[in-house]
This record gives structure tokens, sequence and C-alpha cells, in this order.
């Protein structure tokens, strides 16, 4: 199959790799410099490149920012075959462009990513497949994802949105709130160290993708909740009550089983 990535960041790079080798692959990016160390791939750095290379498939792998514009300047240069793709971690407004687009689509969300995943072993990594796109576009991906070893997942646009928003949100959101009151430790527990290790993975990711988990429109609901059980601990503390301390243990235990 003739597949064109757009975007040579660290997730395109990645299915560059993966792909390159079974399939004639071609990376799209306006910087010629990201591409420098891509192998056994074309590199297209403008849009008539891309009418010449003919995908069939095209996996968008840019910021999220910029996926639905990017689908828009290149769509004009696409044959009417071709299966438009995304692996985007927030799907907001893209069931709508992708039905008024004219062309078949598939919208996929790996869960994982270069700083905490092992590449090499993603046997418990989990992927995602929209199950509102073209049954042969959901069939390649989940013929890849299942090669990796991923534990495959299918849902709705909304109900991708809805798991993000509760499962990516609320770490971020407590690595936030942990970065926000560091301060320095000269002999820190086991515990202090281990929270700094994530905190230090997840604020080395793209300030973009941490924008787009924190604005999917779901996530507020997260925040929200946290704040509750937030103001509930505040008044266990304030108030030395052991009994209400312990019931609220038991709770917190009973959620992470």
């Amino acid at each position: 199959m003739k597949i064109l990535i757009l975007g040579a960041g660290k997730m395109g790079s990645f299915f560059t790799d993966l792909l390159s080798f079974d399939h004639e692959v071609a990376v799209y990016d306006i910087d010629a410099r990201r591409m420098r160390f891509l192998y056994n791939t074309q590199r297209l750095t403008t849009l008539d490149e891309i009418r010449e290379f003919r995908p069939e498939l095209v996996i968008n792998a840019v910021s999220l920012k910029y996926t639905l514009d990017v689908f828009r300047q290149v769509i004009p240069y696409l044959p009417e075959h071709c299966i438009l793709s995304d692996i985007s971690s927030v799907k907001t407004d893209f069931h709508e462009f992708y039905e008024q687009s004219g062309f078949r689509y598939v919208s996929t969300h790996p869960m994982f990513g270069p700083t905490f995943a092992n590449l090499g072993k993603l046997s418990n990594e989990n992927a995602i497949i929209i199950n509102e796109g073209d049954y042969m576009g959901r069939c390649f991906f989940k013929d890849l994802y299942a090669r990796l070893g991923l534990n495959i997942f299918e849902y709705t646009f909304e109900e991708h949105d809805k798991t993000v928003a509760y499962s990516l949100s609320i770490p971020f959101i407590s690595t936030f709130a942990f970065a926000a009151v560091m301060k320095h430790q000269d002999a820190p527990g086991t515990t202090f160290k281990r929270h700094m290790k994530i905190a230090q993975g997840v604020l080395s990711e793209d300030d973009t993708l941490l924008r787009e988990i924190l604005f999917n429109p779901y996530t507020k609901e997260q925040v929200e909740q946290i704040r509750t059980e937030m103001k509930e601990l505040i008044a266990i503390i304030d108030t030395k009550d052991e009994q209400r301390m312990q019931r609220y243990l038991t709770k917190i235990r009973a959620n992470i089983r």
C-alpha cells in the first residue's frame, strides 16, 4: 500500500519506521530538517509531490491544533479513493469533518507515547479504534496494532473523548498540582522520587499535547471532581477526624483494586 504520513514528529517517525519495510511510505513535512534521519521512505516538502505520490492511505500525525487544517490543505491533492486517518488524542469535530470531506476515513488513538512507553515492547499498552469509519481502514489498523501486541478497544468518537478525559487528564492534572507546589529536597524519599520522575516525564511532553488533553471538552468535569475530593480531604485534615479519615482511605483503596 502507498501510505503518506503527515508530520515527521515523534509519532510520525514511529509510524514511518513501523510501516516503511512493508509498504511504500512517504512523509510530508514543510520542515525538511525534521526528516533528515528518516530512512527507507520518500521525503516530501510540497503539495505537488503529494499529488504525484498518489497515496492510498494518509496518516495525519501532526499536532491536534493543526490536524484538520493540514487535512484541508492536502485533500485537493489526494486521489478520491484515498483513506484519511488520524491518531489524535482528542477527536472533537473530527466526525463532522470526516463526514463532510467525501473521503473514506478511519480514526485511531495509540494510547502511548515515546516518553513512557517501551516502543520495542508494547504488549502492556492500549490502542483505540473509532468504530465509525471505513471498514477496510479499521481492519488495517486493527491488524497493525495486533501485530504490535497492543490491547485494542473500539469506541465511538464521543466515547473516545470521554475515556481520554478520564485516563489522561486526571494523571496530568495530578502531576501539575505536584509540580506547582514543588520545593527542592536534599533528601527526598522513595515516593517523592517516583512522583518526580513521572512529573519530569509528563512535563517533557510537547506543550501542544498537554493543551490538547486539558482542553478536551470532557476534562473540566474531571478537574471539578478532583477539586471536590480535595475539599473533603482538607476538611478531614482540619478536624483531625480519625474515623472519617479511615472511611476515606477505605474508599480510595477500593477504587484502585
